[in-house]
C-alpha cells in the first residue's frame, strides 16, 4: 500500500498565512486587472464554518482563480481542491505553485498515464464515495472545491455532473456550497493562454448550503445541486436549491 498524502499543508497556520498573504497581495489584484469582477451571494455563507464541498460549472482556467480569489476569505483561508496529475503535477515547480495558489492535493484521472511526481499520486478516489484524500479532508474539517463536470466545457454549456460530490455530502454530512460560475468562458475559453484584452466582466454566485434531503438518492441529490448551479448561471442570482425546476434547468 502506498504511503498516504500527509494532511500537514492543508492543516498548517503558517502555510494558510503564505496563501493569504499571496492571495491579497498577488492572485486578487491579478484577477481584477485582467477581469471586471463581481460576487453575489456572499450573506449565504456568512455563518459557513467547518468541513463542506464548494461545487461550480467548469469551462475555464479562470474558474479556479476566480474561486479562490473572490469567495469570501473566511472560506479560502482554508479551501483546498484536487487537480489533475497528469496536467499540473508534470514539473515539480508547477505543482509547488499551484499547491501555494490553490491549496491543491494530486488526483489522477482514470485513463491518463501515471507521472513520477512524488507521493500521493497513487492515492485515486476508490469505489467508496468517502475514499481517497477528499475524504479524509473533509474528515479533518477541511472544505473542499469540486468541479463535477470533471472537465472544462469546450462550448460554455454546462455539462453533466458526476456524483461524487453529493455522494461524499451524504456519507460524511457536510454542505454542498453551489457556486455558479459566469463569464469565465467568454474571457478565456479552452485554448487561450490569456484572458481577453479590455477587462471581460466576470461573475461569482454563491447559492444557501444544501444538504441531501430525507429519502433522497445520490442521484436525486446530485440533480438537484446541477439545477440550482444552472439556475444561478441562468439569471445571475443566488437560489436556495429548494425550489428549482429541475427540468428547466
Amino acid at each position: 500500500m502506498s504511503k498516504l498524502h500527509p494532511l500537514n499543508q492543508y492543516t498548517s497556520l503558517s502555510h494558510r498565512a503564505v496563501r493569504r498573504f499571496i492571495r491579497r497581495t498577488i492572485a486578487r489584484p491579478l484577477i481584477t486587472t485582467v477581469l471586471s469582477t463581481s460576487t453575489e451571494g456572499q450573506e449565504s455563507v456568512a455563518e459557513l464554518e467547518g468541513a463542506y464541498i464548494v461545487v461550480g460549472n467548469h469551462s475555464s482556467h479562470l474558474d479556479a482563480p476566480m474561486m479562490f480569489t473572490l469567495l469570501p476569505s473566511h472560506m479560502t483561508d482554508r479551501l483546498a481542491t484536487g487537480a489533475a496529475a497528469d496536467y499540473f503535477y508534470r514539473r515539480r515547480i508547477i505543482s509547488k505553485l499551484t499547491a501555494l495558489f490553490f491549496n491543491t492535493y494530486p488526483i489522477e484521472r482514470k485513463g491518463k498515464v501515471k507521472t513520477a511526481t512524488g507521493r500521493g499520486l497513487r492515492e485515486q478516489e476508490g469505489p467508496s464515495p468517502a475514499a481517497g484524500m477528499t475524504g479524509r479532508l473533509l474528515r479533518a474539517g477541511i472544505p473542499i472545491l469540486i468541479f463535477p463536470e470533471g472537465t472544462r466545457s469546450r462550448d460554455g454549456r454546462m455539462g453533466e455532473f458526476k456524483a461524487g460530490a453529493a455522494a461524499l455530502s451524504q456519507k460524511i454530512s457536510v454542505p454542498i456550497v453551489p457556486v455558479a460560475l459566469i463569464g469565465g468562458h467568454d474571457a478565456m475559453p479552452v485554448g487561450a493562454v490569456w484572458p481577453k484584452l479590455g477587462r471581460p466582466r466576470a461573475k461569482l454566485v454563491l447559492g444557501s448550503p444544501m444538504l441531501a434531503e430525507d429519502g433522497e438518492t445520490v442521484e436525486e441529490y446530485n440533480a438537484r445541486i446541477r439545477a440550482c448551479v444552472a439556475a444561478m448561471k441562468a439569471t445571475g442570482h443566488p437560489h436556495s436549491g429548494e425550489d428549482i425546476d429541475q427540468d428547466a434547468a
